[in-house]
């Protein structure tokens, strides 16, 4: 063999070698862009379910508690009724009837609520307030780290022009982290749920 095709071929060689190392690393970092995002893509969606979440749950809960304090109202009033008969008796047998009264109103409240609960209802309200913001937070702030990672992936230099290359219409473009509409920062106002 000559020099000539020996070097000819050892051209040849290094230009196949080194195209085919560019196109599995190339594919290697599409596959990888595609992967980052999806996380994105996933990401942001565990943000729009925690949303959803709080929009079904929290309305609810307002009504649970509202009905519970309405109900307790109602025996606190029926024993506060049967307490002043107790004051305004003036015989002995009005003092009777009004402890009747009295046992009755507290025997038929406990028989339809036999715990007084509203108290434990609110503070547990509180606190299924407080624990899904602190969801909404968390899935937000894992949306702004997963943008963040892909980001940081499709903007470095070579890593862009393999995309371009192999992207094949593919966006790749830099993602958003989480940018709160106007009002879709708020969460419900637990005031004007109770008044309702």
């Amino acid at each position: 063999m000559s020099k000539g095709l020996i070097v000819t071929l050892s051209v040849i060689g290094f230009f196949v070698l080194t195209g085919l190392i560019f196109f599995f690393w190339g594919t290697g970092v599409y596959d990888n862009a595609i992967k980052s995002q999806e996380d994105v893509k996933g990401a942001w969606a565990d943000v729009q379910a925690t949303y959803r979440r709080r929009a079904d749950l929290i309305p609810n809960l307002i009504a649970t508690v509202k009905e519970a304090a309405e109900n307790e109202k109602g025996i606190l009033t029926q024993v506060t009724e049967a307490r002043a008969g107790i004051v305004n008796a003036q015989t002995p047998e009005d003092l009777e009837l009004a402890g009747r009264k009295i046992n009755t109103a507290i025997n038929l409240a406990f028989e339809a609520y036999p715990q007084i609960r509203s108290t434990e209802n609110f503070q547990d309200l509180q606190a299924q307030l407080e624990g899904t913001e602190n969801r909404i937070n968390v899935a937000r702030q894992r949306y702004n780290e997963t943008v963040k990672v892909y980001n940081s992936y499709v903007r470095g230099y070579f890593k862009k022009r393999a995309l371009s290359w192999f992207g094949d219409g593919e966006d790749f473009s830099p993602r958003n982290g989480f940018e709160a509409s106007e009002g879709a920062e708020k969460a419900p106002d637990a005031n004007e749920l109770f008044n309702k």
